[in-house]
């Protein structure tokens, strides 16, 4: 599969910047659309890299539509989907995370919905970047619902392993996610290490990052880019986005 012109575009920005910052939309986390548009709006005026949309299982249909084509409409950057299930499709966005939770016990997770999901994907006309996922204790909802072996997070060789598994296996963006708002924090910074340190892909680390320190520590422990979620729900204000953006391109340049 060819390189399509949003995978280029964050190997462009990763090779210009460093590292970056993708905003995650989850429509269901907000009391009204119109909020997760404004949080939209608000990350790409902080210098967000990619806004993602999805997460929960139920964020599919008309609503998911309208959305879409509304955040579209708002910002400048790429809109992505970050697909709870098969239903996580419109032809709005840019591009879809066509995923693998690759360690999950169940083999609909790892290669089931996916071919369920190819030909809306083609139909659709959106673009599939092509991800290996990685689901670290304490795994939240996405651990739950993807039946998933959670990655002990005292295990980092073990998750770098799996992580190179999956570019060797062809897959072109590797994500370590904690799950959202996890109380034991983000992925620890060992396996942050670890992790990067096998891959030439770009590496995203997800989950419990509440803090621009967080960021950047995890940055400089050699991620390509960090997904924040949970953290701008909680406080969307643009000047918190362009804190995170500043500790995320800080990181990075320590990292040299």
């Amino acid at each position: 599969m060819n390189i399509g012109k949003v995978e280029q575009y964050i190997n462009d920005e990763i090779a210009k910047k460093g590292a970056l910052l993708f905003a995650l939309i989850d429509p269901l986390d907000y009391k009204t659309p119109e909020d997760a548009i404004k949080t939209a709006k608000n990350a790409n005026e902080a210098d967000c890299d990619i806004v993602l949309i999805g997460g929960s299982t139920g964020v599919q249909g008309e609503m998911l539509d309208n959305l879409t084509k509304k955040i579209k409409e708002s910002v400048n950057v790429p809109v992505v989907l970050f697909p709870g299930n098969i239903g996580t499709v419109t032809k709005y966005a840019d591009a879809v995370y066509f995923m693998s939770l690759l360690n999950s016990r169940n083999p609909y997770w790892i290669s089931g919905a996916q071919m369920l999901a190819a030909p809306m994907v083609k139909q659709c006309g959106i673009e599939p970047l092509p991800v290996g996922y990685i689901v670290v204790e304490p795994g939240g909802t996405v651990g739950h619902v993807g039946e998933v072996n959670l990655m002990p997070r005292d295990k980092p060789k073990l998750a770098a392993a799996l992580a190179l598994a999956a570019q060797y296996m062809g897959m072109r963006f590797v994500i370590t996610d904690t799950g959202s708002n996890p109380k034991d924090g983000h992925v620890p910074l060992e396996m942050v290490s670890a992790v990067s340190s096998v891959l030439d892909v770009p590496y995203v680390v997800a989950g419990g990052i509440r803090t621009p320190d967080e960021a950047k520590n995890i940055v400089k422990a050699g991620a390509s880019a960090i997904q924040v979620g949970t953290a701008f729900e909680q406080s969307n204000k643009v000047a918190k986005i362009v804190e995170m953006v500043r500790a995320i391109r800080e990181g990075a340049k320590s990292r040299k």
